[in-house]
């Protein structure tokens, strides 16, 4: 079996193209959940669970972890868009799995999964609230600037000549 290796900028690359897809997959799961926050059954289960006000705070969460799974997809405003992540695992956590107050050993054993589970995503989420979308973002890409000012002999061009150069 012939071992695969990966030199000089082939590892920025490759770092760079697992960093986008490790966004999109983790993104794509707040999307996709998102749906059913906006379903009775859903809104019912929460009730249940003792959520104030389910029929206002379940769609909303929804629309939170839809924005905020969005934002960090594409990568635009992802900081924010993570940040509204962590503001709708907090409380669906907290609420929603609290697995210390299940007596039943099946649905402890479920609700300590799924809280284990959240608690990750969390880790995932606050991650991308403080470094970002990566370089493969549209935060990277709007950041990146229009126009450069040419140098000549290492002197920068005046105002004037650079308002020149531009058009």
């Amino acid at each position: 079996m012939q071992k695969i290796r990966i030199v000089g900028d082939d590892t920025r690359y490759l770092t760079l193209a697992v960093l986008l897809v490790v966004r999109q997959l983790f993104s794509v799961m707040f999307i996709i959940a998102s749906a059913g926050h906006f379903t009775p059954s859903t809104i019912a289960s929460a009730a249940q669970q003792g959520v104030p006000m389910p029929g206002l705070l379940v769609p909303m969460s929804g629309l939170i972890a839809l924005v905020g799974g969005l934002s960090v997809l594409f990568g635009y405003r992802a900081k924010f868009g993570a940040w509204l992540l962590v503001l709708f695992l907090v409380p669906v956590t907290l609420m929603m799995h609290n697995f210390w107050a299940v007596s039943d050993p099946m649905t402890f054993q479920l609700q300590l999964t799924l809280f284990i589970r959240n608690v990750v995503l969390l880790g995932g989420a606050l991650l991308f609230a403080f470094f970002g979308a990566g370089p493969l973002s549209l935060d990277a890409l709007m950041a990146r600037p229009v126009v450069q000012l040419e140098y000549r002999d290492g002197e920068q061009l005046t105002e004037a000549a650079s308002q020149l150069a531009i058009r």
